[in-house]
């Protein structure tokens, strides 16, 4: 035996090491050796292990190590060795422990190695090796670590389903194809497997929940599709789960939180939807949790913040919604937040300044609104944070981490303001917020009512207009008044008389007030009923004016129904007198209460904004029927715009209270 490991030997191995014909063990490992494997070595028939590890050796691994034919370990990797593995290595029969890992490797695996039945350890991790894998590698039944990770390798792999000693499987960061579902069966013993890196298809198969001594399941970055099987839940051994940049689809299971031993959990970049289950909370030893770019809606389990031992946590690219209701002061040991991209809303809550092992915070593309806690400049440990795009307002705290930050992190809050490059200052934006409400309430409010008076009045100008030039030309024809009919079904010429009998022939003693256009007088008929009588000015021959505006009143009133215009009854035309009947009022007009300053006293300010309201509404509706009637004069349209406006005048100079 001839152990020299773990010094500081250099230059090149000694040719003459050949000789040691009867040498069983050679440890030259861990030095700083250089140049090429001497052939000669493969002169040592006695030879079982032989380690070369961890130097600095270079050129090809000689044929002749195939001669040693006692070889049970062979390790050369970790050095800078090149071309190809020698086929002859497929003759080392008793071999069970091959290293050829961290070289420069290059070319196919050579398919004679599939015959090393013994065969326990094989290492080929992080060559150039090319090609594909040999379908006889199948029959390496005794195989407990297969390492071909960081290579090129293509095509599919063999079926490894008999293979069921193994412990430890890394494929990872090769070109690999094939159904994953198909590959690979149940085993018992396996610990670790990591398949990233390729492009994998298929579905994740339940077995993979019956590998109790499971510790690490990575599949992450290939082209699986279908669920995450809840049997997974299952390996209670499970401390690392990455399936993440995949194509799975629906929600995760809550199965998942039966991970006792859980640490890493990540499933981002897929298609996962749903709410995220509470469960994932009794996942007490998680350190990095990570389920970005997802479709994971609804708010954000308040037991995430159960998760004490968390170092790493991105809920970022989902559709979570509502504030942050985590019970964030528990998670003291976090160092990275993301939950970027999603719609969160509200206030950024305090209690993130408790995380005092915070290093990165990212708060962008948001809804949160409101200032920014000022308690962020306690915060020491912040190095990092991105608040952009979302509604906040206020003041940027005082802290490294926000004076440090690019203005692209700041960005997108319209109501930001200090003394960072890019933002307004707080003084200036708040001397501009007072001037911009000024000219609101001085010059643009203002502006826009008249804006709208104008667009009224002319719009009200070009209709009566129009109106007008009808009127105009149906003036010239008589009126054929025989053509009105009475909307009451009394016998007309009775209730005439009985007007006139209680009226006294419309004597001074009943008339209850006078206008321009006639009086208004109570009369009581026999039947014990009241009605306001209104008594047009008699016209004198050949003079139309009066007589069409008792016609005019007439058509308005009979085609008008309004709850703020009085009830009519009905009319007469005679040569004597033409009148109209209506309903009778017992308080009278609201002129004659406002002029008395004790009924003004009782008229309050609601009940004359609701007279204001309604007798507008009505008078509105009047004007329009009557205003637009074929023969209706232009004055008429003052009359009525007058009689509006003094409503307005009458109410409000009566304000006593």
């Amino acid at each position: 035996m001839l152990s020299l490991g773990y010094n500081k030997l250099s230059g090149s191995i000694p040719h003459s090491l050949g000789n040691l014909t009867n040498l069983a063990t050679l440890y030259i490992h861990t030095n700083s050796l250089s140049g090429s494997i001497p052939s000669e070595l493969g002169n040592l028939k006695s030879l079982s292990d032989l380690q070369l590890s961890e130097n600095k050796l270079s050129g090809s691994i000689p044929p002749s190590l195939g001669n040693l034919s006692n070889l049970a370990t062979l390790y050369l990797d970790t050095n800078s060795l090149s071309d190809s593995i020698p086929s002859e290595l497929g003759n080392l029969r008793s071999l069970s422990n091959l290293s050829l890992a961290y070289n420069k490797l290059s070319g196919s695996i050579p398919i004679s190695i599939g015959n090393l039945s013994n065969l326990v350890y094989l290492n080929l991790y992080k060559n150039l090796l090319s090609g594909a894998i040999p379908y006889e590698y199948r029959n390496l039944v005794k195989l407990t670590k297969l390492l071909l990770g960081h290579n090129q390798f293509r095509g599919p792999i063999p079926i490894l389903r008999n293979l069921t000693s193994l412990e430890r499987v890394r494929l990872d960061r090769n070109y690999l194809t094939g159904n994953i579902s198909e590959s690979f069966y149940i085993y018992p013993n396996l610990t670790f497997i990591n398949l990233s890196h390729n492009n994998f298809y298929g579905e994740i198969s339940s077995d993979w929940g019956r590998c109790p001594k499971l510790s690490t399941l990575d599949f992450s970055i290939n082209n699986i599709t279908g669920n995450i099987p809840p049997e997974i839940g299952h390996s209670s051994q499970l401390g690392v789960l990455d399936l993440s940049s995949n194509h799975i689809v629906g929600e995760i299971p809550t199965e998942l939180g039966k991970l006792n031993f859980l640490i890493k959990l990540v499933l981002a970049q897929n298609q996962l939807s749903g709410q995220l289950s509470p469960k994932l909370g009794s996942l007490i030893q998680l350190e990095h949790l990570d389920l970005s770019s997802n479709r994971l809606s609804n708010s954000i389990p308040k037991s995430i913040g159960n998760l004490v031992k968390l170092h790493y946590l991105n809920l970022s690219n989902n559709q979570f919604s509502r504030g942050i209701q985590i019970k964030l002061k528990e998670l003291i040991h976090l160092s990275e937040l993301d939950l970027s991209h999603n719609f969160l809303g509200e206030a950024i809550p305090s209690q993130i300044c408790i995380m005092q092992s915070l290093e990165k915070l990212n708060l962008s593309h948001n809804s949160f609104s409101g200032l920014i806690p000022s308690c962020f400049e306690k915060m020491h440990g912040l190095l990092c944070i991105d608040i952009s795009y979302n509604e906040l307002r206020g003041p940027i705290p005082n802290s490294t981490a926000f004076r440090d930050a690019p203005i692209e992190a700041l960005q997108g809050n319209k109501g930001l303001c200090g003394d960072i490059k890019g933002l307004p200052s707080c003084k200036a934006l708040k001397s501009n917020k007072q001037a911009l409400r000024k000219i609101w309430v001085v010059v643009v409010f203002p502006f826009l009512g008249t804006v709208a008076l104008l667009i009224s009045l002319i719009g009200l100008f070009l209709k009566f207009q129009r109106r007008k030039n009808d009127s105009q030309k149906q003036q010239s024809s008589p009126v054929n008044t025989r053509g009105l009919l009475s909307v009451i079904t009394f016998e007309g010429k009775i209730v005439y008389e009985e007007i006139i009998r209680a009226t006294n022939d419309f004597d001074d003693e009943h008339c209850i007030g006078k206008g321009g256009q006639g009086s208004v007088y109570k009369a009581e008929l026999a039947s014990g009923e009241i009605v306001a009588v209104k008594k047009f000015h008699s016209s004198l021959p050949g003079e139309m004016t009066f007589q069409q505006e008792f016609l005019n009143e007439v058509k308005a009133l009979t085609e008008t129904r309004h709850r703020n215009i009085v009830k009519f009854y009905g009319f007469c035309s005679h040569v004597r007198h033409s009148f109209i009947v209506c309903e009778y009022f017992e308080m009278g007009s609201l002129a004659v209460i406002l002029s008395n300053d004790a009924a003004a006293k009782n008229l309050g300010w609601t009940r004359r904004m609701n007279v204001i309201k309604g007798g507008q509404l009505g008078l509105l509706v009047a004007a329009t029927k009557v205003a637009w009637g074929k023969d209706l004069l232009m004055n008429h349209h003052i009359v009525v715009i007058q009689g509006i406006y003094q409503c307005y005048i009458r109410v409000f100079s009566k304000k006593r209270n």
